[in-house]
């Protein structure tokens, strides 16, 4: 459910002489074993952002909630249809879509690499996606089988993200969770914060620079 403080928040004002308040970043996780490290990511964003989270159904297969810092709300379909009950009730990938300055993916697996490309939205993630402001920087960072990430479709689904505006963090090769070797897994939790954040702040000092 929708918590006050996120909902209070979104299009709130910042008090004159107000020290900037800290980014808003949405961090998502979809159905790949590499969803393991995704406590992790949050540990690593926590330290520097306001971080809410969205897991998938399948995601869920792959993670220890308790591992999730205390203070990132983790958000999952249960929440989305139990938060409305009326006409004039929140709804949740709205409001998350409004309250993020930045959206990150990972993993992201095939499937769901594949559902945004094709605009289906039938989990709170892809609703999310399908209702994103994409003047909003969006980073993904897939995690696959190799012989997956090989694919042409993938291909095809890169270049229809792309064309969205959605910025790919680009999977390595190592041993895969599956024993194969190749490219495809998720880079580490360190390189997407360190991309993310630097992206973030190199942006901030532009606008600085232009004002």
């Amino acid at each position: 459910m929708i918590s006050p403080e996120t909902a209070s928040s979104v299009g709130e004002s910042m008090p004159v002489g107000a020290a900037p308040r800290k980014p808003r970043i949405l961090l998502a996780t979809s159905g790949s074993v590499a969803a393991v490290k995704f406590a992790n990511l949050c540990h690593c964003f926590s330290e520097w952002a306001e971080v809410r989270a969205v897991a998938t159904s399948s995601s869920l297969h792959f993670i220890d909630r308790t591992t999730i810092p205390k203070d990132v709300i983790l958000y999952t379909d249960d929440d989305e249809w139990s938060s409305w009950k009326k006409l004039g009730d929140s709804v949740l990938h709205i409001e998350l879509r409004k309250w993020a300055d930045i959206m990150v993916i990972a993993p992201l697996s095939a499937n769901t690499l594949g559902k945004i490309a094709g605009g289906l939205c039938d989990n709170l993630l892809t609703c999310i996606v399908r209702a994103w402001d994409y003047s909003k920087p969006f980073f993904v960072a897939p995690a696959m089988n190799t012989f997956m990430w090989k694919n042409p479709f993938t291909e095809r689904h890169l270049i229809t993200i792309d064309e969205l505006g959605i910025s790919l963090i680009p999977p390595v090769t190592k041993r895969l969770a599956c024993g194969d070797y190749g490219n495809g897994a998720m880079a580490e939790p360190s390189t997407i914060y360190s991309t993310v954040r630097l992206f973030y702040e190199s942006k901030a000092q532009q606008g600085n620079d232009d004002v």
